[in-house]
């Protein structure tokens, strides 16, 4: 039976999205370690292909690569690890100096003629929470990565399939060769975007970490990752990784503290993601605020906070398969945040 209404072929489509969706949710213990080891695997593909250029044997691409994953994710998981713990045991006593710090600027802010009560400002504002919020969601990627044999093995398997899967193309494609030229910028779009947002993404959070040592705040190394994660996400990603810091340093330093912690924050990302990033990624990848919101939602609800900090990257990724596709390319279009640049295309 051919399905010929365009309103019915839209509603099964979209019933069949739903289905997808609701699958991916039930399947996230799966899929969630699977997408990670997807992600570090495309990563990692340049170094393996420049090793081989080099005439290194497969085999010990690999296991090259597989042995700087390992130390960098494995060094990564200790000093988060350790930040995290010690992070949880002090969070009552910084508890009751946020309520000292406050107390003391309420009490300043009053000498210049405002009326703040403490006892309101403290029953809206709980900086604990909000710090645990954080170290929750950190420990839920730590959960991920504790699976890191199995995050590791499936990377193994999938840069040996790399090897040969030009040449599945190739053959399966052979009366194909505009799809084929299609999935291979494709592919290419892909691997370059992560390599640079994960370049882009380390220099942020290094800087943070280096600014935050530099002033004193507790736990640098911490904020440091949270920054380098959350800066997959734009516009809002930033903000949300100064919070919990600029809220510790207010707790350590007082208010010069919690303005240097800003000011820092707010240089790292001007330069980085106004300066460093669209000289290499160039401006063609962007998404819309709203999509960048809804994107989010949709993944964190399916895959739980990894989801949200891979939210973007996965958007980009099915945004770039929209564009590979013509008959789809409207979809792209309409989530791009630069609609014009279409036009000479």
């Amino acid at each position: 039976m051919v399905i010929r209404s365009k309103g019915t072929q839209w509603l099964v489509g979209f019933a069949a999205l739903i289905i997808i969706i609701a699958g991916l949710k039930s399947a996230s213990q799966i899929v969630v370690p699977f997408m990670l080891s997807v992600f570090i695997a495309i990563i990692c593909a340049p170094l393996m292909s420049s090793l081989r250029r080099k005439k290194v044997p497969t085999w010990v691409s690999i296991l090259i690569v597989v042995f700087l994953i390992l130390g960098g994710l494995g060094s990564i998981a200790l000093l988060v690890g350790s930040s995290l713990d010690d992070f949880s045991n002090a969070l009552p006593g910084y508890k009751e100096r946020f309520g000292t710090e406050l107390a003391k600027l309420i009490a300043q802010l009053n000498t210049l003629g405002l009326q703040i009560s403490y006892d309101q400002v403290k029953g809206y504002v709980d900086p604990a929470s909000l710090m645990q919020m954080f170290a929750n969601a950190l420990t839920s990627l730590g959960g991920v990565l504790t699976n890191l044999f199995l995050v590791v093995l499936t990377v193994v398997f999938l840069l040996f399939e790399a090897v040969e899967l030009p040449k599945k193309l190739h053959i399966a494609l052979d009366n194909a060769h505009r799809s084929l030229a299609r999935f291979d910028q494709f592919i290419v779009t892909v691997n370059r975007y992560l390599v640079i947002k994960t370049s882009v993404s380390a220099l942020t959070g290094g800087a943070i970490t280096i600014w935050l040592a530099v002033i004193g705040v507790d736990f640098p190394i911490l904020w440091g990752v949270c920054a380098f994660l959350l800066n997959f996400v734009p516009n809002i990603g930033s903000i949300i990784a100064a919070i919990p810091a600029i809220m510790l340093a207010f707790v350590q330093l007082g208010t010069l503290g919690a303005g240097l912690t800003a000011l820092g924050f707010a240089a790292v990302n001007l330069i980085v993601g106004n300066i460093i990033e669209p000289r290499y990624m160039g401006k063609g990848l962007g998404l819309s605020t709203l999509v960048v919101f809804l994107s989010l939602l949709v993944w964190g609800w399916v895959f739980g906070p990894v989801g949200m900090l891979l939210s973007i990257p996965l958007t980009i990724i099915v945004k770039l398969a929209l564009e590979a596709n013509p008959r789809l390319r409207w979809i792209a279009i309409m989530l791009d945040s630069n609609p014009e640049r279409y036009k000479s295309n």
